[in-house]
């Protein structure tokens, strides 16, 4: 057929068909008196330089064609405005009304381009026609064609390509849609021809939504707002229907926060836009797959008993049904939609969900998802399930771990009365211990320990389960025999328990170690309970034991205070809240008892407010203390604390912490009696002190130092002197404990008449103690030292971090002022003396060795030696020091 042989359809005023041309479709929509004009998407449009294509892609009720008519109104250029229809699938009654919208806009369309004379076919020489026309004109003009989602002819797509691609700067074509045009986008993308809108873009910001619900008269809290934007994901229509049925409503807000989704007139749109236009095999799919959170295809045929999924799937995300692509062909409904869409469910097939979520749970664990298998066991009321599934995959440790505890927590404190197999109880149990509930949790653990190997559980994982828990509870309890129990029960059903399993949760080592190491740590095995904490970071699993790691960090850190080594003890705390930092770990998820720890060493380095923030952190986080070792640790730094503060009184009645356990620890007697001997001496009471002192263990120097401190303050030279002579030595003291020791010995020179040893003995205690920041030993050694302090050489030694220095005041915190060069405690010894002529020529300790011909180890040991007699810590400082005093 010829040019000439076709009608132009604007003669006829009818389309190829017949039919009169509806001139609704070629009108530009009306907006209505609320519609919100979006400045950041009209900028988009007004893209510049103007791009030939331009696609706005969304769901349903996103707001697409009204932003494209706001934004076509304020246009220059000619407007051609097209509504499609499904009749535009004939290319004869698309490209009519194409044509007929172009007349309609004034622009000069050649009359030799012809019109389409069938509905079901066009002349292949109309495309060219038209694109030539169209290069041709003097100013462009934009083509809107909204609802272009009904157009789905191939042959109609092909034509408006070459169209596209053939028009030149004469067309600026805009498709709004729901689904992917049949076109070849990727090539315009790369070529940088194409401007995108999609439902990202098109989401409502909270700022956007205030002002949209402020012309619809609503003046809510922005939370409020933010709170409908999460729920609403953005979505204009849901927005704009949640507003006109909250202006209905007494009270507004509350509504928009409580407002049941499945009735209301946001279902009954989305009903009909998404479910109702769905042939009834993808209807059946959308409903089953409501109840899921996430699906694949491979998960939604397991719910459909069908094979189709895949297909299907795709082509609902194409159309924009309200179906998001997480990736990997998984899926999600938008969650306003999922709500509707189960309401539905429930109403068309009532009993059918707790069947889809048993489906979907199974699926879910079979293929490694335990979260979401859970999630969908609890949902269908299936807690033998859920119970089973959470022990037999060993991820009872995952209550305890910080990361998903407190989800998991919830999800199980849904659990029935009615379950009550092993499994159950197990759970209840790890889920009471957790929230520190001893007498529930114990009780628990007593009814899972009856039939366990007999419900059918998996045994290795179940027996590993329950050893964790015992451990724990022995740690809460104060009972390390239980807890050694624990750990050998532990050992004994690792061999039948999967290696996947044991891999995937390093957490249950790492909690049984800790659980194991804080029991020994209670009953003063503290070399046993370092071999189990040290092992704690070698169970690995990043984030899943960072809590372990934490608190075995802390509790190590425990134990070097507790034998006096402030230092080590300050630097593992350090380390275990950076590690609580790094990992994000709530505070109260972890015991706090770093926090304690360097607590307890600033009120020995006299820093007492630090002291004070910190024990009101700990009392801040926790609403119960979770095991006894935390307790009195609690306690007894509060005692010290009150203490340094000069409040005897209330240190006493405050040192014995009364900690319910199993069995007594050794080192909270030792430390009770320790604070409550100081708080009598404070008071001029030694007897009473001595008395108190009768609980200390006779084998530790500290209690054996206290003693002998006591005895020189009672008078008891000779005793004391007895005493301090021959301190045991089998506990290795670090400096917290020899600076009271050497100190104490001043004291008995003193008394004794030799000042010049007394002088020599706090000289090498102030040196000791600088390195540590010690202060409380001298603050609390009585008025005996003051006179010595404020003596030359000794008062040059206290500048700076004991008392002010002769500049500026000198932080507690900050480095210590280099000592006096005219003090030596000791004499270097000829050796000590080689050893630092070599440091002076920079030779390393391994040259030194061999110069002199000694061991590596040999050298160190001089090099400490002298380090000490020199009051550094360095090798530049010792050389220095040195040179000052004319050794080298």
């Amino acid at each position: 057929m010829s040019p000439d042989d076709d009608r132009h359809p604007a003669c006829t005023g009818v389309d190829p068909a017949g039919v009169p041309f509806l001139r609704t479709r070629l009108a530009l929509p009306t907006r209505p008196a609320t519609f919100l004009r979006r400045e950041r998407l009209v900028q988009r449009l007004d893209q510049t330089p103007p791009l030939p294509l331009t696609m706005v892609n969304g769901t349903a009720g996103a707001g697409k064609t009204l932003l494209v008519a706001d934004w076509a109104a304020g246009l220059e250029l000619p407007l051609a405005w097209l509504t499609c229809d499904a009749a535009d699938r004939a290319p004869g009654v698309f490209w009519a009304y194409v044509l007929e919208a172009l007349h309609g806009a004034g622009v000069p369309v050649p009359a030799g381009i012809g019109g389409p004379a069938e509905a079901s076919r066009v002349d292949p020489g109309l495309p060219a026609r038209l694109a030539a026309g169209l290069d041709e004109l003097d100013r462009p003009v934009v083509l809107v064609l909204d609802e272009y989602d009904r157009v789905t002819t191939p042959e109609v797509a092909e034509q408006l390509r070459f169209v596209l691609d053939h028009a030149g700067r004469g067309l600026r074509l805009v498709l709004v849609t729901r689904t992917e045009p049949l076109l070849p986008l990727h090539r315009y993308r790369a070529a940088g021809l194409m401007t995108e809108i999609r439902n990202a873009d098109l989401a409502f910001t909270p700022e956007e939504a205030a002002e949209l619900l402020t012309l619809h008269g609503l003046s809510l809290p922005a939370e409020s707002v933010r709170g409908l934007v999460r729920r609403t994901q953005g979505w204009a229509a849901g927005l704009r229907l949640c507003a006109l049925a909250a202006r209905q409503s007494p009270d507004p807000e509350t509504y928009l926060k409580e407002f049941e989704a499945c009735r209301s007139t946001v279902a009954d749109f989305l009903l009909a836009e998404v479910l109702g236009t769905q042939a009834p095999e993808r209807q059946d799919l959308l409903l089953r797959a409501s109840v899921l959170d996430r699906f694949c295809p491979d998960l939604v045929n397991a719910l459909t008993l069908r094979s189709d999924a895949e297909p299907t799937l795709a082509a609902l995300h194409r159309e924009n049904a309200f179906l998001q692509q997480l990736g990997h062909s998984w899926y999600c409904l938008h969650p306003l939609c999922a709500e509707i869409l189960r309401a539905h469910l429930r109403e068309r097939a009532p009993g059918l969900e707790p069947e889809l979520r048993r489906r979907a749970a199974r699926w879910l664990r079979r293929y490694g998802a335990l979260p979401e298998a859970l999630a969908q066991g609890a949902a269908a009321d299936d807690w033998e399930f859920a119970a089973r599934t959470f022990v037999d995959d060993l991820a009872i440790g995952q209550l305890f771990t910080g990361l998903r505890s407190q989800d998991l927590s919830d999800l199980f404190g849904r659990m029935s009365p009615e379950a009550t197999g092993p499994a159950a109880h197990l759970v209840r149990a790890a889920r009471e211990l957790a929230h520190h509930d001893l007498q529930h949790a114990l009780a628990h653990l007593d009814r899972a320990r009856e039939g366990l190997d007999g419900d059918g559980l998996d045994p290795g994982p179940a027996r590993l389960s329950r050893a964790l828990l015992e451990a724990l509870a022995a740690r809460m309890t104060g009972a390390p025999d239980r807890a050694e129990q624990a750990a050998r029960a532990a050992e004994e059903a690792r061999p039948d328990i999967p290696a996947h399993l044991l891999d995937a949760h390093p957490e249950c080592t790492a909690l049984l170690l800790t659980h194991l190491g804080v029991a020994r740590l209670w009953a003063g095995r503290f070399d046993a309970a370092r071999a189990a904490l040290n092992a704690v970071p070698g169970c690995g699993g990043g984030a899943a034991t960072a809590l372990p790691r934490l608190e075995s960090l802390g509790h190590l850190a425990l134990i070097d205070y507790l034998t006096g080594w402030h230092g080590r003890a300050e630097r593992k705390a350090q380390a275990a809240a950076a590690e609580a930092e790094r990992h994000g770990l709530p505070q109260q998820a972890a015991s706090g008892i770093g926090r304690l720890v360097l607590a307890a060493v600033a009120v020995d380095r006299d820093e007492l407010r630090r002291a004070e923030e910190l024990l009101k952190e700990v009392s801040d986080s926790h609403d119960g203390t979770p095991d006894p070792v935390t307790r009195a640790v609690l306690a007894l730094t509060t005692s010290r604390l009150l203490l340094a503060r000069g409040d005897a009184r209330a240190a006493l009645e405050t040192a014995d912490p009364a900690v319910p356990a199993a069995v007594a620890s050794p080192w909270v007697t030792e430390q009770t009696a320790l604070i409550a001997a100081a708080a009598h001496l404070a008071h001029g009471r030694p007897e009473s002190a001595l008395r108190d002192l009768r609980r200390a263990p006779d084998h530790r120097t500290a209690g054996a130092v206290e003693r002998a401190r006591a005895r020189l303050a009672a008078g008891r030279l000779d005793e004391a002197r007895d005493l301090i002579d021959h301190l045991p030595g089998e506990d290795r003291p670090g400096p917290a404990v020899t600076v009271r020791a050497t100190l104490v010995r001043a004291q008995a020179a003193h008394q004794a008449g030799d000042p010049g040893t007394a002088r020599r003995l706090v000289a090498r205690a102030l040196l000791d103690a600088r390195r540590e920041h010690l202060r409380r030993p001298f603050l609390e050694a009585g008025p005996w030292i003051r006179p010595l302090l404020a003596s030359d050489p000794l008062r040059e030694l206290t500048h700076g971090w004991l008392t002010p220095g002769p500049g500026p005041r000198v932080d507690r915190d900050a480095s210590t002022a280099r000592a006096s060069t005219a003090l030596v405690v000791e004499p270097l010894s000829a050796r000590e003396r080689d050893v630092l002529r070599r440091l002076a020529r920079m030779m390393s300790t391994e040259e030194i060795a061999a110069d002199l011909q000694v061991s590596v180890n040999t050298v160190k040991t001089h090099l400490k030696s002298a380090y000490r007699k020199l009051g550094v810590s360095r090798r530049g400082e010792a050389v220095r020091r040195a040179r000052d005093l004319r050794l080298l």
